[in-house]
């Protein structure tokens, strides 16, 4: 992705234009993670994809303290809520009170379907909840719905 000297502003997509962008996957789920880049690619979703084993390692990418992952802007967030050492909540919790990060736009893409965790979820100002088993096969419908969604909003 080129950049735009610091004296010029960037174009403002306009509706109905691909606007590029970059997801941060955080699922400890490798099948998961396979799933949903697979699908990036066979639909032709253009983002750049960076993955997350969990929480921890996400917010170093996220605060650019990751040794060699880097993520650009503008970016938003697919993030599982059952992983190892910090879960999805953690996360949220600690995503929403950082200055810097508390906008992240984060969906939640998750096995539970329990209405506690959603309700939780939303409590943390995620922009929607997914379950895995309801976005169509190989994660189809994720997949277009992403494309859709940075094609008509603008990302912070």
């Amino acid at each position: 992705m080129m950049s735009s000297p610091a004296d010029s502003p960037s174009p403002t997509p306009q509706a109905g234009t691909m606007a590029p962008f970059s997801v941060l996957l955080v699922d400890d789920d490798d099948v998961a993670t396979e799933g949903v880049l697979r699908s990036f690619r066979k639909l032709g979703v253009h983002c750049n994809t960076v993955t997350a084993e969990d929480g921890l390692v996400a917010l170093e990418i996220l605060r650019n303290e990751h040794p060699s992952k880097r993520l650009g802007g503008p970016f938003l967030v697919l993030l599982d809520l059952n992983m190892p050492r910090m879960d999805g909540f953690q996360f949220l919790e600690a995503l929403r009170k950082d200055p810097v990060l508390k906008q992240t736009v984060v969906f939640v893409l998750t096995t539970s379907a329990r209405d506690t965790d959603r309700a939780r979820a939303y409590n943390e100002n995620v922009a929607g909840f997914m379950v895995k088993s309801a976005v169509g096969p190989q994660f189809s419908l994720l997949a277009s719905f992403l494309d859709k969604y940075s094609a008509s909003v603008c990302l912070p």
